[in-house]
């Protein structure tokens, strides 16, 4: 995410999968950034993962994720790399987590506005048209983190910036009929905790990324329910 790879920014995206069992079972597709390729935890701990294992628990018959994110992708970025990628659709459940990047290199929310209602469009399609499927998951908010404070950025601003930018999220996610989950709350009650960060002291660790999975389990569990 924002420690910015785009020197080596590659656009055509690998897709990852944790298990060949997908095949078998309802196929996941998350498409993001740093937060849903999980950037310092390990594969287990993304939750993306989470989620997938907290479904089969509960009895819903899912498979690993394919992954399409990666640290540093804005929303055009995204877009690319979907062009690169071999997918399978339609997807049991789609997941769309991207905006940090737009917000942290300063462009506009029109521009967002356009390119998450592009994607959001895409992630549609790839569940088979339909929206129930699909789960949009709210920006996180870097500005309580010790890495913010550390490049004197002003929490206060960033925080005004991401909110505007989850409105307009939340707003064409309604609009199409698609669930939004707020994480961006649990994002600023962890703060700067050593134990909800990773080692950068920007990224969050597996322990918060499970508050986040207890936050999208309700919404997933729903798009799977037989209609």
């Amino acid at each position: 995410m924002l420690l910015v790879r785009l020197a080596v920014l590659v656009l055509a995206a690998t897709v990852s999968t944790m298990s060949t069992t997908a095949n078998a079972r309802g196929r996941y597709l998350a498409l993001g950034d740093s937060y849903t390729i999980g950037e310092g935890v390990a594969p287990a701990e993304r939750w993306p993962v989470q989620l997938a294992a907290r479904l089969r628990a509960a009895g819903v018959d899912i498979g690993d994720p394919a992954i399409v994110a990666t640290t540093g992708w804005t929303t055009d970025e995204l877009s690319h790399a979907m062009d690169g990628a071999t997918l399978a659709p339609p997807y049991a459940l789609v997941t769309l987590l991207i905006g940090v990047n737009n917000q942290y290199r300063g462009r506009g929310l029109a521009n967002y506005r356009e390119e998450f209602a592009a994607l959001l469009a895409r992630a549609i399609a790839l569940a088979g048209e339909r929206t129930e499927r699909v789960v949009v998951v709210s920006i996180p908010d870097w500005g309580v983190t010790g890495f913010a404070r550390a490049h004197k950025r002003d929490p206060r601003e960033v925080a005004i910036e991401i909110d505007a930018f989850n409105a307009t999220a939340r707003e064409i996610a309604r609009d199409r009929g698609v669930a939004f989950v707020d994480v961006t709350a649990i994002s600023r009650s962890a703060g700067d905790a050593p134990d909800m960060l990773v080692g950068d002291r920007l990224h969050p660790s597996g322990a918060q990324y499970a508050r986040w999975t207890d936050a999208v389990l309700a919404a997933a569990r729903q798009s799977l329910v037989p209609r």
